[in-house]
């Protein structure tokens, strides 16, 4: 299923499967799920079995001690002729996400000292997957859980930049999706997409659940990535994918158009997609019209909003619930959007439908 979709430095990600932490046997299931997936993308085999080792680690861990634990694997590329890896860079990497609701960690930086491993484990502990990756981002709040992500490239150089994420500057994006139980095809989608005045986010969640919603979903990403000409706005941007879709069973959409020079975020949108601007203390709600894109879109309509400097933007389908507050995990929301998202989908998520969040973050601070 493919969830992140952009231009410029942002890359594509595929959302390959998500596991339960159910017992032992799972963190076999997707210890080989994962090695596999690096043989495909070119790994050698030495590090596909790094990244096994930590991907065994890891769910052993949810497995052990942690409550509802579940462990996303994913992929991300890098077209050559994008901007974003370097010459001699990755064009492709694994990534995975772990998430689990308790009990938390009082002090990850203790945790990440060598011999802070869990009784059982392999014993490389956090510490250890750490060197053996390119990336690892994780927050954890005692009582309420922890989020992880961890990135794998072909060929772990150390002291080598991290992984393209746009520059000093750019706005960072990130998100996430979940199929409904029983199923391995989500409905929903989302993209993201740099713009001549800073960053557009599509989120969409295809009516009902399994393939024929992932088409709907998909035809919206394609429409929102294929308008080379630079629409006026989300309303056309909406407008486009509306009349895209209307072979398919039809679609929720939101287009949200972040102009950060101007402070000011655009949006529209049409059926249950939620939206939030997080600045500070203040939480400023984005509201779609009425309809079904594809096949009733009256009234489409832009709304603009305040979009401070540090603001977060989060887009989430009705897979998702109101009741997250990122207040309730002090420190999350300076971490990678991905993580922010992947906290969200944590608390909010719903099981009996097809989920998914985006997070657009504050500009990347140089250094």
């Amino acid at each position: 299923m493919v969830a992140l979709t952009a231009s410029g430095a942002f890359p594509w990600a595929e959302d390959v499967a998500w596991f339960g932490a159910a017992d032992a046997s799972s963190a076999g299931a997707a210890r080989r799920a994962a090695v596999s997936l690096a043989d495909r993308l070119g790994f050698p085999p030495t590090r596909g079995a790094e990244l096994g080792i930590a991907v065994t680690e890891t769910m052993t861990n949810l497995v052990r001690h942690s409550d509802d634990g579940r462990l996303l694997l994913r992929v991300l590329r890098w077209d050559s002729g994008r901007t974003g890896p370097t010459a001699d860079g990755p064009t492709a990497a694994v990534q995975f996400v772990a998430i689990d609701s308790g009990p938390g960690m009082a002090d990850v930086s203790a945790a990440m000292r060598d011999g802070a491993t869990s009784a059982g484990t392999l014993g490389v502990g956090l510490g250890a997957i750490a060197r053996l990756s390119d990336e690892l981002d994780i927050h954890s709040t005692p009582g309420r859980g922890t989020a992880m992500v961890v990135t794998f490239r072909p060929t772990n150089r150390a002291g080598s930049p991290g992984l393209p994420r746009g520059g000093p500057g750019a706005r960072r994006a990130g998100g996430l999706t979940r199929p409904i139980t029983g199923e391995t095809v989500c409905g929903d989608a989302y993209a993201v997409r740099a713009t001549d005045t800073g960053l557009a986010l599509l989120l969409c969640d295809g009516l009902g659940h399994g393939e024929l919603a992932a088409r709907a979903a998909g035809e919206a990403v394609r429409i929102f990535l294929a308008a080379t000409d630079p629409p006026s706005g989300p309303v056309e941007l909406v407008r486009r994918i509306h009349q895209g879709i209307s072979h398919t069973r039809g679609a929720a959409v939101a287009v949200a158009v972040l102009e950060p020079a101007a402070e000011v975020l655009r949006f529209a949108g049409l059926g249950n997609v939620a939206g939030v601007i997080l600045g500070g203390v203040r939480r400023a709600g984005l509201l779609s019209r009425p309809g079904i894109a594809g096949h009733q879109a009256r009234g489409l309509s832009e709304t603009r909003h305040p979009l401070p400097p540090d603001a977060l933007v989060v887009l989430h389908s009705d897979g998702v619930g109101s009741r997250w507050n990122l207040a309730d995990h002090p420190g999350v929301a300076s971490h990678d959007p991905l993580l922010v998202a992947a906290t969200i989908l944590r608390d909010a998520g719903l099981r009996r439908d097809d989920a998914s969040v985006v997070v657009a973050g504050p500009p990347q601070a140089a250094g």
